[in-house]
């Protein structure tokens, strides 16, 4: 029974990560996609360092570590290692905390957008920054729901790691285990040659 449960929870807790994997990879195509946009405008050349080019960048990277951290949840989850587990809730509680701030941020300050163009915020030469806002109010019912997607994935992956880690180490059990490639794991005492 304990070796079905760790199964469910492994294969559960890998396609829960697989969304939050999926969010990262549309974070870095949109990140590319925004630099795209940025570099053919024809007001922006590449020998411009403005900030929203830093803002474009640090959006990749965040991206970025959202595949890498997503990438060791699938590590954690096939292996079941405390240790692995552990670094994997550390890295998302590091997520839930970041979102958590500029959450709080953006509906605690009221006039973040004024606060963001006196600390030198860029100005977008691109003018899409405006199409970006005005979509974001259009379909702002979507994007919470979005949010909460992303959120209760989080929460969810950090649930079922921390159940993961709680059940203890693996004991050489292999969930996905086929007819085919059961002879891979047999050993080889079997098939000895007499000389």
């Amino acid at each position: 029974m304990g070796t079905l449960m760790r199964c469910c929870l492994q294969s559960i807790l890998k396609l829960v990560n697989s969304v939050i994997g999926m969010v990262g990879i549309g974070m870095v195509l949109y990140s590319l996609w925004m630099i795209r946009v940025y570099y053919k405008h024809p007001n922006v050349h590449w020998t411009d360092h403005s900030p929203l080019g830093l803002f474009i960048c640090v959006s990749l990277g965040l991206g970025v570590f959202v595949c890498f951290v997503s990438c060791s949840g699938h590590v954690a989850a096939e292996t079941s290692n405390g240790h692995c587990l552990s670094c994997y809730m550390f890295f998302i509680f590091l997520l839930i905390a970041m979102e958590a701030a500029i959450t709080a941020d953006v509906f605690l300050n009221r006039n973040w957008e004024e606060v963001c163009t006196t600390i030198g915020f860029p100005k977008d030469p691109t003018g899409r920054f405006e199409s970006f806002k005005n979509f974001l109010r259009s379909n702002f019912e979507l994007c919470e729901w979005i949010g909460f997607v992303v959120v209760a994935a989080e929460g969810l992956c950090m649930f079922l790691s921390m159940i993961l880690r709680a059940l203890g180490p693996d004991h050489g059990i292999y969930c996905d285990r086929d007819e085919e490639n059961m002879y891979a794991t047999v050993p080889l005492l079997g098939n000895q040659v007499n000389w």
